[in-house]
């Protein structure tokens, strides 16, 4: 198993060496050669395992390179009940637990993690995947992430105190709930440093990949990321989709759908990649919020990104996003790998803000057509849909689910099909409490350990979108090399 970019850089790696590395020299995604694929006689042989098994056996077809019996020692270290305890009783052992709202329809719980949200899935096992290398390589790591709320913290979260490791997190200012905020900067780990971008998230991710494009600062400064770019937390985030369909199935025949909440595009591409291994997933529903991006390309063939200043603030702020860096992985694979043309593609992105492929006069290809093959189709919800469901969900069956969830949910609804849908819970509801008390007049449950965390003193420095003056920030904290 190796890997290679999307744009082009031929030159395979190992899983080891993408893991810290993020994006590809030339400003591409690390792509396997092929995906690996999954046989009958394992999908039933992996019905049996805990989540930690479940893990180590999937991971395990990405990283030949790690020895299996340290791959079963990481997951096993990261997928234990004291650790996503906030489900709460026997729950909290089954890690990402299934609960049926009606026939056919179910929510998966990705949210029990330290940072209460499905970030932790996937970030927990990056943390300890990085100290892993780390370690047998005696290296240090300069991590340098965006967020738009909920990535940030679980990165924090499972790197703080981590052995030569780093954390640079950008945010944008002002735009992320008080709870979100407070999980960030509320921490004083002398690892970790917060900054506050005068921007959106959109001016955030570019910083990151602007200083990753830089290769001699990049390899001088040993910067790495934990953004869906990072091929290694994709793949993590894999595992709950065999999870969940194992849950829900009795036998391999059967197929099952997922409606994944999405601006970024890294968890519903994580659905992609299981599809595309053989995992019977008959329809992958993306669901979008004011800023659908997504949902008009999955409609009509069009990607247009949005400028910074169209970008809508809302009360689902982690999809407030507006040019989902995941999304070339797909395209990647829409159009036959054809690396030449992907380069060209995205080029055109950051020339004249996207490409079309609806087959159109004009157009810059025809391979809309294929979109259903590959299962997606899509759906959006606005900050009254997400009201209307939170209540929706609390008066119908006693649950209260966080905003970005509701949009999930309310889209899923609209689905008309006889196969069981599973929509992928993204947060617990405390961490939007201020629209959870607009719907329901009330405040949203916290676990024990945040009731307070708004009031804490918050470390963290303001920042302009200006890429120079963030890599003389990130000099300053690790030293001139």
């Amino acid at each position: 198993m190796h890997y290679i970019s999307t744009r082009g850089l031929n030159t395979p790696h190992s899983f080891s060496t993408i893991l810290l590395g993020g994006l590809a020299e030339d400003g591409g995604l690390y792509m396997p050669i092929s995906y690996p694929q999954v046989t009958d006689a394992e999908l039933n042989q992996w019905r049996g395992f805990s989540y930690a098994e479940l893990a180590s056996a999937v991971l395990s077809k990405f990283a030949p390179d790690i020895p299996i019996e340290d791959l079963q020692a990481l997951t096993n270290k990261t997928y234990t009940a004291a650790i996503y305890c906030n489900a709460g009783g026997a729950d909290a052992s089954q890690i990402t637990p299934l609960k049926q709202l009606e026939p056919g329809l179910f929510l998966q719980a990705l949210s029990n993690g330290p940072t209460l949200a499905f970030k932790d899935i996937a970030m927990q096992l990056l943390g300890n995947l990085f100290e892993y290398v780390l370690e047998q390589q005696q290296a240090e790591l300069n991590i340098l992430g965006a967020t738009s709320g909920d990535t940030g913290s679980a990165a924090e979260y499972a790197m703080r105190g981590k052995r030569g490791i780093r954390v640079f997190m950008l945010s944008p200012y002002k735009k992320m709930s008080a709870f979100q905020t407070a999980q960030m900067f509320s921490l004083v780990d002398k690892n970790i440093f917060n900054i506050a971008v005068e921007g959106v998230f959109d001016d955030c991710q570019d910083l990151v990949k602007a200083v990753s494009a830089d290769l001699p600062f990049k390899h001088r400064q040993k910067i790495g990321t934990v953004n869906s770019i990072n091929w290694a937390r994709v793949v993590a985030q894999v595992v709950y989709y065999f999870r969940g369909y194992l849950s829900v199935t009795s036998h391999n025949q059967q197929k099952v759908s997922f409606t994944v909440p999405s601006g970024n595009f890294g968890n519903v591409c994580a659905g992609h990649i299981a599809r595309m291994m053989g995992l019977p997933i008959d329809q992958l529903v993306v669901a979008t919020n004011e800023n659908d991006v997504l949902d008009e390309f999955f409609k009509t063939g069009k990607y247009r990104v949005r400028k910074p200043e169209q970008t809508h603030h809302t009360s689902s702020p982690s999809m407030d996003i507006s040019k989902a860096s995941n999304f070339e992985r797909f395209i990647f694979d829409l159009i036959g790998r054809d690396s030449k043309r992907l380069a060209a593609l995205f080029a055109k992105v950051e020339q004249t803000g996207g490409f079309d492929l609806s087959g159109k006069p004009g157009s810059d290809g025809d391979e809309f057509k294929l979109i259903k093959q590959f299962g997606f189709v899509s759906g959006k919800s606005v900050h009254v849909d997400r009201i209307a469901t939170i209540r929706r969900m609390y008066e119908k069956y006693g649950v209260i689910v966080d905003t970005h969830t509701a949009d999930g949910i309310k889209v899923a609804l609209e689905q008309k099909s006889n196969v069981p849908m599973i929509v992928l819970e993204t947060a617990l509801p405390a961490k939007f409490n201020e629209t959870i008390r607009e719907a329901l007049g009330r405040d949203a449950p916290r676990p024990a350990g945040f009731e307070h965390i708004e009031s804490l003193p918050q470390h963290f420095v303001v920042m302009p979108v200006d890429v120079d003056q963030l890599k003389v920030y990130i000099v300053q904290v690790t030293g001139d090399r």
